[in-house]
């Protein structure tokens, strides 16, 4: 998998947030960690399909131009299958709090 941050930008209207956009590239075959976030997440897939799983939830398939969102604090992962995927990710988080907590 490869990532990269795109902008880091405080919301005036809420010192203690920050959003993150990066762009994200998941090759075939890859599953990402389980996680959490400090805030939430949303994602517009640009290439190719994945998988998005939510704990206690069921599983969302998005393609290229589909939107979804990871509520704050959510456990999820991503999956890809017989193709990758590029997604722009939008993230609204407690500033200065880690962007990912892996989840065991």
């Amino acid at each position: 998998m490869n990532f990269a941050n795109l902008m880091r930008a405080e919301l005036e209207s809420a010192t203690d947030l920050e959003v993150v956009v990066s762009v994200v590239d998941i090759p075939a075959g890859t599953r990402l960690p389980v996680h959490t976030h400090p805030g939430e997440e949303f994602a517009y897939v640009i290439e190719g399909s994945l998988v998005l799983w939510q704990e206690d939830k069921e599983d969302i398939r998005v393609k290229a131009g589909d939107v979804c969102k990871v509520p704050l604090g959510q456990v999820h992962t991503s999956f890809t299958e017989d193709e990758g995927a590029k997604i722009l990710v939008f993230r609204v988080h407690t500033k200065g709090a880690p962007e990912r907590v892996l989840v065991e």
